[in-house]
């Protein structure tokens, strides 16, 4: 008699214990979607790990004798809910290098990025799906970066950890449907660019929007971002996001003798607009696909340089025709997490 009590109430407590997995599981996806008055923790997120490399001899159609490529990618979310207040962090870091056998297996990067949003907002009451939200974003990279076109790229750094480096403050409305979407509009947002000076001091148009021999400007403008999370299926994520800067205080610069040496106006926005798809092929491996298109007004583009002879040398680059547009794809196969 007391065996089967036992296992009665051990029976009922699987059932109670089962339900209540199930009914957090199905709050964390409700959540996804639309806005619950409620506290909890949520989260998501994609991490990637790839490597891929190639063995050549006496290969008859040619190509580089040994080559590897490692790469990451990681892109996370945490959001803290408190009834009507609402803290949502965003963080995508990607670094790559390569090494070849051609180039004396130096690594060469081929991708490098550290960008960080946290946002704080109330629920408005006339409105459930909208929030009065304060604004912060970072935005650099991890090590030197090198225009490798360049014969002597190796002493020449075109950037490095916070040079550039982007702050931005904002104040403004946020629409929100769950985690999946957010658009976020600021009349009133504050950046400060900071540089070292041995990048402004190059150009008399200084570098990243710094003035010559500067190390840091502010601007103060209108600022969006909008992000969006598609599940497509159980196993494929697609995530994008746009963002728009315009500079209220963007002007012409001018050399000392008041001639313009380049051209701006608030009407130049910064473009932001990045994608990322990941499909979960197995437990423990996963494929991502990213692509990346910048536009900076700060950041010009030029198909020549000038060598160590003084010569003027037109560049080898294959996506030259892009001008100004920063444009960048990565792929990855290997080890990945899901969350």
């Amino acid at each position: 008699m007391k065996k089967s009590i036992l296992l009665a109430a051990c029976f009922v407590l699987g059932l109670q214990t089962t339900a209540q997995v199930t009914k957090v599981d199905e709050i964390k996806k409700s959540l996804e979607t639309t806005n619950k008055d409620t506290v909890a923790w949520t989260h998501s997120g994609v991490l990637s790990l790839g490597t891929n490399g190639g063995f050549l001899h006496n290969w008859a159609a040619g190509g580089e004798l040994a080559s590897m490529q490692v790469n990451g990618i990681f892109s996370g979310r945490l959001d803290r809910l408190d009834h009507r207040d609402i803290w949502s962090n965003n963080l995508d870091m990607t670094y790559g290098l390569t090494y070849n056998y051609s180039t004396g297996f130096v690594p060469r990067k081929t991708d490098d990025r550290i960008d960080f949003t946290s946002k704080y907002g109330k629920l408005i009451d006339t409105a459930r799906n909208f929030y009065f939200t304060g604004l912060f974003n970072f935005k650099s990279q991890f090590t030197k970066g090198y225009d490798y076109s360049l014969q002597n790229w190796d002493t020449l750094p075109t950037s490095n950890f916070f040079s550039p480096a982007f702050f931005t403050t904002a104040i403004g409305m946020e629409y929100r449907r769950g985690s999946d979407v957010t658009l976020f509009l600021s009349p009133v947002a504050a950046r400060m660019v900071v540089a070292d000076k041995v990048y402004t001091l190059r150009s008399p148009e200084g570098a990243f929007g710094v003035p010559f021999g500067k190390t840091s400007v502010f601007q103060m403008g209108a600022y969006f971002s909008g992000r969006y999370t598609y599940n497509i299926t159980k196993n494929i994520v697609y995530k994008t996001r746009l963002d728009l800067y315009a500079n209220y205080l963007a002007k012409d610069t001018k050399d000392s003798a008041g001639l313009v040496i380049k051209k701006d106006n608030p009407g130049n926005l910064n473009i932001l607009f990045d994608n990322l798809f990941s499909w979960k092929i197995s437990k423990y491996f996963n494929v991502t696909l990213g692509a990346t298109i910048m536009y900076d007004n700060n950041i010009p583009y030029s198909d020549t340089y000038t060598d160590n002879t003084g010569a003027v040398v037109k560049k080898d680059e294959p996506g030259a025709a892009l001008g100004w547009v920063q444009l960048k794809q990565v792929f990855t196969f290997g080890i990945g997490y899901k969350f």
